[in-house]
């Protein structure tokens, strides 16, 4: 459906749910995730599934071009159309996948989607503040630090902060997705 340089993005599919739950039940792939930190059952995963495919979030997979395979999801959730607002969520499930630049790539092309494609304004999402390489792929796609709220999140026995980042349409040029929702009027 989209295409960065290394990045694709595509539909979820019924037929990858072993591949999300294996992602869902490793815990240095879910450590930072809020969710609840417990075994996730095949049919576990086809409920997210279903949901996945009949909500109106915008839920992708994340595949690498150059071998097609899966390496996570990306979403924007709780899309605000009114208010122009949605929460933005990744996962790189295939840790041989971690420290290639796909996270802020994944990113950025969300970005362009949420502003170029949906019109939202506001796109915000909560990291954990332990979460380094996650915040420096986020700043390096154009999100901004909003504010911290002091240890809501439990990782095992340790509390930590969570850091909430947004970014603003108002902050990027339009992208090449801009591009195709407004062609030139000789493309039309």
């Amino acid at each position: 459906m989209m295409r960065g340089e290394s990045i694709g993005l595509g539909p979820v599919q019924r037929e990858l749910a072993e591949v999300y739950q294996r992602w869902m039940n490793d815990l240095s792939v879910i450590r930072t995730l809020a969710q609840p930190r417990r075994p996730v059952t095949l049919e576990a995963e086809h409920g997210w599934l279903n949901g996945a495919l009949t909500s109106s979030d915008a839920t992708f997979t994340i595949f690498e071009l150059g071998s097609c395979r899966p390496i996570g999801n990306t979403g924007l959730h709780d899309i605000n159309v009114t208010n122009g607002t949605c929460e933005f969520g990744i996962v790189i499930g295939e840790r041989e996948a971690w420290g290639k630049g796909y996270g802020t790539e994944v990113t950025r092309l969300m970005l362009a989607y949420a502003f170029d494609v949906l019109g939202l304004h506001n796109v915000r999402l909560a990291v954990y503040a332990n979460n380094e390489r996650a915040i420096r792929a986020y700043e390096r796609a154009g999100f901004k630090q909003a504010g911290r709220i002091r240890g809501a999140q439990r990782i095992g026995r340790e509390r930590i902060d969570e850091i909430i980042m947004d970014a603003v349409a108002d902050d990027f040029a339009p992208s090449s997705l801009h591009r195709v929702m407004h062609p030139p009027a000789e493309d039309v």
